[in-house]
């Protein structure tokens, strides 16, 4: 990992070398871009692996019994998240000290039993009704008839504690008063492996309006690596899904962030508009998008243990799986401390 001090230092090296070019004209360097630049770095740094590997030995243990929706391990894991926002002081968005949006059994078929999206929310300092939303799916699919439980380690506990960590990040800059110019909400959403429908219940009933939504960054297994990436050559990777389908400009941005600090290879496959997994429908941020709100969806690729009880914490890599984590958290930073917000250029296009 590069050391933040000379990542800045060369950023304003590079930026008063291009002022020479003319010995009368010195363009103003921007101190106050080159501040933030060098706060991204510091913060990022506050996502690792020994964090990361801690949650999720918890969340995707025996106790949490597979989170499958409305049953008691997805209460407890719910009840576990609000934990961790209370203990690093970042307020539900709802208020005093509910951290639900409770979602009643009718709103599902088959019987589910009612369940819970949990929210937490960090006040953009300059534009803060504009929402930067940063989600994952914290529910799975439970236990079987005899007992065997399906952790879902990576499915989707890898997001869901990634952004534990990446709203660690954004509060301590807030406590040190350089918290987002844009509100943050961090929103773990339940019943995706139903049909996805605590995020369709949030974009039907959305806390903040829809029109207020800058962007979705949506994190749905990235602690694996899939078995197109098994070189060791090829295993520094991502997939990225929609990034460019309704915001060039988000596109743009998560590009010129992996280029600036993360480097992974962002795999497109997946992107494709003939794509026969269709995965830019299958989580998440397929709610936020068909409402015309540019997304990301951050993916590793199904793997051998997809949706069975192997896919346990042991077998997550968490240096890659952080510096994953990492690549979310400054595209989120840039997009919510950027000037103007980012530019909707996509709609109808598909």
């Amino acid at each position: 990992m590069k050391n933040p001090l000379l990542l800045v230092g060369s950023f304003i090296i590079c930026c008063c070398g291009n002022s020479q070019n003319s010995s009368t004209d010195y363009p103003e360097v921007d101190t106050d871009a080159i501040n933030m630049e060098l706060a991204a770095v510091t913060y990022a740094e506050t996502i690792t692996t020994n964090e990361l590997k801690e949650y999720l030995y918890t969340f995707a243990g025996d106790d949490f019994e597979g989170r499958d929706t409305g049953e008691p391990g997805q209460k407890k894991a719910a009840e576990y998240l609000k934990k961790q926002y209370k203990r690093m002081g970042i307020p539900s968005p709802l208020g005093g000290d509910d951290y639900f949006q409770e979602i009643p059994a009718s709103f599902f078929r088959g019987g589910i039993k009612s369940s819970e999206n949990v929210l937490a929310f960090i006040e953009g300092t300059e534009k803060p009704d504009e929402i930067v939303v940063i989600s994952a799916h914290y529910d799975h699919v439970g236990v079987d008839g005899n007992g065997g439980v399906f952790n879902g380690a990576d499915d989707d506990g890898s997001g869901t504690v990634s952004i534990l960590e990446i709203a660690q990040g954004f509060v301590k800059a807030k406590k040190d008063g350089l918290g987002p110019k844009r509100s943050i909400l961090f929103l773990h959403v339940t019943g995706e492996e139903k049909g996805l429908y605590g995020s369709k219940y949030y974009t039907e009933n959305p806390v903040f309006p829809l029109a207020n939504t800058v962007t979705d960054l949506n994190i749905d297994m990235i602690g694996r690596i899939d078995k197109n990436h098994e070189e060791k050559d090829k295993n520094n990777y991502v997939y990225l899904i929609g990034s460019d389908r309704l915001s060039t400009e988000l596109h743009d941005i998560s590009e010129k962030m992996n280029s600036i600090h993360t480097k992974l290879d962002l795999d497109y496959t997946y992107n494709a508009e003939n794509d026969p997994n269709r995965f830019y429908f299958r989580s998440d941020h397929y709610n936020f998008a068909k409402h015309n709100i540019p997304i990301i969806f951050y993916f590793n690729g199904v793997h051998e243990d997809y949706h069975k009880q192997t896919d346990t914490a042991d077998k997550i890599e968490y240096d890659l799986m952080a510096k994953r984590a990492k690549l979310v958290f400054y595209t989120a930073w840039e997009v919510a401390n950027r000037k103007d917000r980012i530019v909707v250029d996509g709609i109808g296009k598909e």
